[in-house]
């Protein structure tokens, strides 16, 4: 895959988004269960899934449950 084609330029481009969702099913998650844990709206978390955003306090949240980094496509200070 060469990067998402939804994301914008960054480090979102390379998110893969079905992926993390799969991840969160597996979990028996769902993205507003990560935004209720977090404090922010369902669309920040959707967001920065599909890559348009890089909230890094969702991003570190999905890091830390054990999602697969290369899904994440964090920046580079965070990984």
């Amino acid at each position: 895959m060469t990067g998402n084609v939804h994301a914008a330029t960054g480090p979102g481009k390379l998110r893969r988004p079905y992926r993390i969702r799969e991840f969160l099913d597996t979990q028996g998650l769902k993205m507003a269960d990560i935004a209720r844990q977090l404090g922010v709206t369902h669309q920040a978390v959707a967001s920065t899934v599909k890559g348009a955003k890089n909230n890094r306090r969702v991003l570190a949240v999905l890091r830390d449950m054990g999602c697969p980094v290369e899904a994440l496509g964090l920046p580079d200070d965070m990984e």
